[in-house]
Parts: C-alpha cells; sequence; structure tokens
C-alpha cells in the first residue's frame, strides 16, 4: 500500500506504466495507437498520470469504460 500511495501525483513512463498494469509494452504501445489509455506526449515520449491510469482501470472493471473506436477509410 505504501508504494501506491509513493505513485500517486507520479508520471509514469510506457516501461513504468507497463509494469504497473502488469502487461509487455507493446500492449500499452498497442493501446495507445487505438487511443485507449489516457496519455499524453513529452516531445516523442508517452507519458500517463497515475491518477488517470487508476481512473481508467475502474472504469473498465466496473465495466463502464468504452474504448474509441475509430473508424479508418480504406486506402486506394
Amino acid at each position: 500500500m505504501e508504494r501506491i500511495e509513493v505513485l500517486k501525483g507520479s508520471v509514469l513512463t510506457v516501461q513504468e506504466v507497463s509494469s504497473y498494469l502488469r502487461v509487455h509494452p507493446s500492449t500499452i504501445y498497442r493501446m495507445l495507437k487505438r487511443n485507449q489509455l489516457p496519455a499524453f506526449r513529452v516531445g516523442s515520449d508517452w507519458r500517463f498520470t497515475v491518477e488517470a491510469i487508476d481512473q481508467w482501470r475502474a472504469r473498465a472493471e466496473a465495466g463502464t469504460f468504452k474504448p474509441e473506436i475509430r473508424r479508418v477509410a480504406a486506402r486506394k
């Protein structure tokens, strides 16, 4: 519990959030590409706030999370 309290207010990298969520970093990148995770960019790097990830996870676990689905036009 103590470790979680230290993380509150923290900004995480892709590696750190993948460890926090216990998934592979490629899963994080795939979810970012699909706009399924709350994140922001710093230069070319992705960053995540612990609070936003916790809220996202709570919504997902409650079944109220609806991932954004973007329709991409077919290329000719």
